[in-house]
């Protein structure tokens, strides 16, 4: 065998390593792409009934199966806190006018709560309120800022004070007294995900 033959003979050695070498990496590299991408774990994208948040006067909701449409909505705003209150009418809420609220906020997660009225004659004092067997802790007070959208039986805008009680489970008491009017009083109840969804309207 010649040199110019063992030449050869190597020189195709090291294409065929070459080769392989350049697939390893080809291959690695798609390996490493087929990761999942980070991804907001709020984004609209892990919410499939819709996105809580983009709720809107004449959106219609299901939740448990019952429908409810959104007769008006309230945006509150406290500071550089902000929230939605959406005032809902449909097949629960029942003949004797009680109000059924939808809660949006992030604090700094999404929380979602289902808020039904009452007239338990309670006011907001003290540390703890007991109601219905359930006692509830005194948890945020304060005043904000609101405009609304839609049927409120609200004004254009205007201030709301607040006085929010934590009970456990995922339940909630809350009064609130608007322009300075009568407290109101209603309990509520944490939205599991995936409970909830959402038509937009139009």
């Amino acid at each position: 065998m010649n040199a110019a033959v063992v030449v050869l003979l190597a020189l195709i050695l090291l294409a065929l390593i070459a080769v392989i070498v350049v697939l390893i990496i080809v291959v690695g590299r798609r390996g490493g792409d087929a990761r999942p991408a980070p991804r907001d774990p709020f984004g609209q994208e892990d919410q499939p009934g819709g996105d809580p948040r983009s709720l809107k006067a004449g959106d219609m909701v299901d939740y448990l199966g019952a429908r409810f449409f959104v007769r008006g909505s309230i945006r509150l705003r406290e500071g550089g806190f902000t929230w939605s209150e959406h005032l809902l009418d449909g097949d629960g809420d029942g003949a004797d006018g009680v109000k059924v609220w939808l809660s949006v906020e992030e604090d700094p997660d999404l929380e979602v709560v289902w808020w039904t009225g009452r007239d338990a004659g309670l006011r907001p004092d003290g540390r703890a309120l007991t109601l219905d067997g359930v006692e509830y802790r005194r948890d945020e007070h304060g005043t904000a800022a609101y405009t609304t959208e839609g049927t409120t039986g609200l004004g254009a805008s205007g201030r709301v004070e607040y006085v929010d009680f934590e009970g456990p489970g995922g339940r909630y008491l809350s009064f609130e007294r608007w322009d300075g009017g009568a407290w109101e009083m209603s309990t509520g109840e944490s939205v599991p995900g995936g409970a909830l969804t959402i038509y937009p309207g139009g």
